[in-house]
């Protein structure tokens, strides 16, 4: 019974923000911002903050943690959704509602309770989807997202099987709100959790895979999404558990996804140069421009 739940609550939610990105890139048009394209330098960056913010979150009293995940999380509604709703007044209520809504089903009804997860879920969802819209509107390629995904497989093996920092920055969270995973408990007993992180991989990964090769791309990110995502790391946690008879403290995701990521890229780069934001035909854009026929992007053979 356990492993069913939670391969199809993993499943289910990393599949859901993945739809929810694409939707959100096939409608919505970020404003880019004016700092040329990404390169290895940009890379080299983002991990060195990825490596950094655990210390800073440990470094925090335990009290302090959830207010700063709050803060967090609000602004990046804000930036990600101004698009959608340009009246702020109007945005900020909405977001208050949705961030005070995990903090309310929290206090009513504690953090094993499923409106809780069902709440919290709901905004690093959200979270995630703008803010890979963001990244990759505003200019990362499939190229720059391989690497990354590759270095951050590193990372997270290291850094859940060699230096224990991923556990005890899931001990840090535990017993307050905001955590920074989407996930389903029910009781003691049934539960599937997926960090954010590992949905901002996938939601990276298939987003670009579809900006540079269209729906080819799509089709692997999803895949990839499902078997390594959400199978193959519920399967090794219950096998290892099988046979150890012990169950592993942490498998990290993306020792799996990572590497088949990469891989993936490989493949789907011999379909030629991947495609840029300038070639993609959103929505508002047809609407504003009647009297064109503008090609769809995904129709658009690449040699």
């Amino acid at each position: 019974m356990t492993v069913f739940f939670q391969l199809a609550v993993t499943a289910a939610l990393a599949l859901a923000v993945v739809v929810g990105t694409i939707a959100y890139f096939r409608a919505v048009r970020t404003a880019r911002p004016p700092v040329g394209v990404f390169n290895g330098r940009d890379i080299f960056m983002m991990m060195g903050f990825v490596l950094a913010l655990p210390y800073v979150y440990l470094a925090l009293p335990g009290a302090v943690l959830p207010v700063v995940l709050a803060l967090v999380f609000a602004g990046g509604l804000s930036v990600g959704y101004q698009p959608i709703i340009g009246n702020g007044r109007l945005r900020w209520a909405l977001i208050t509602a949705l961030v005070a809504s995990v903090l309310v089903t929290h206090l009513a009804f504690g953090e094993t309770a499923p409106p809780y997860w069902v709440a919290n879920s709901c905004v690093v969802g959200l979270v995630v989807v703008s803010a890979t819209n963001l990244n990759v509107q505003g200019g990362m390629r499939l190229k720059n997202v391989a690497w990354f995904l590759l270095a951050l497989a590193a990372y997270d093996a290291f850094f859940a099987w060699v230096v224990p920092l991923t556990q005890e920055l899931a001990d840090a969270v535990q017993g307050y709100p905001y955590a920074p995973a989407a996930g389903l408990r029910i009781g003691e007993d049934l539960g599937a959790v997926v960090g954010m992180g590992d949905l901002l991989a996938y939601a990276l990964f298939t987003t670009t895979a579809y900006k540079a090769y269209g729906k080819p791309g799509l089709r692997t990110g999803i895949a990839l999404v499902v078997l390594f995502g959400a199978v193959a790391p519920v399967a090794a946690l219950h096998l290892i558990s099988a046979a150890t008879g012990d169950a592993p403290g942490i498998i990290p995701a993306q020792v799996f996804f990572g590497p088949a990521a990469f891989v993936a890229y490989q493949v789907l780069r011999r379909r030629g140069p991947e495609r840029r934001m300038a070639d993609i035909v959103f929505r508002g854009d047809r609407a504003q421009a009647p009297g064109q026929t503008p090609v769809r992007a995904e129709a658009r053979p690449v040699a």
